[in-house]
């Protein structure tokens, strides 16, 4: 089974930055599309950046011009760069890629902004 491990979190002052990354358990084959999702306590997880199938990258409006997603396709190997943080950006982190047609998250890594 394939497995996603995310790494990098940790405790950040407001306007500071923290880059994160997730490693797939396989290279042989892809996992397409990738992306990064956050959850808050008390809230819904929600997107906050992911390359789609075709390669198009999607922000979610609060992390535009903030943070940069990248990956390493070759890899399976996905990032999130995140600049400017704010306290709101405190949450979970989560790494989700799909493998053929099952979806599969990592165990997250947490990520906390202080003001």
């Amino acid at each position: 089974q394939v497995q996603l491990v995310e790494s990098g979190g940790g405790l950040v002052q407001a306007g500071g930055s923290l880059r994160l990354s997730c490693a797939a358990s396989i290279t042989n084959f892809p996992i397409n599309p990738m992306g990064w999702y956050r959850q808050a306590p008390e809230k819904e997880r929600e997107l906050v950046a992911r390359f789609s199938r075709d390669g198009s990258i999607e922000y979610a409006d609060s992390v535009k011009d903030r943070f940069i997603i990248s990956r390493n396709k070759a890899r399976n190997t996905l990032f999130l760069q995140m600049n400017a943080m704010k306290p709101e950006d405190t949450a979970v982190y989560y790494c989700k890629g799909t493998y053929g047609s099952t979806s599969v998250w990592g165990q997250g890594t947490q990520v906390t902004v202080s003001s």
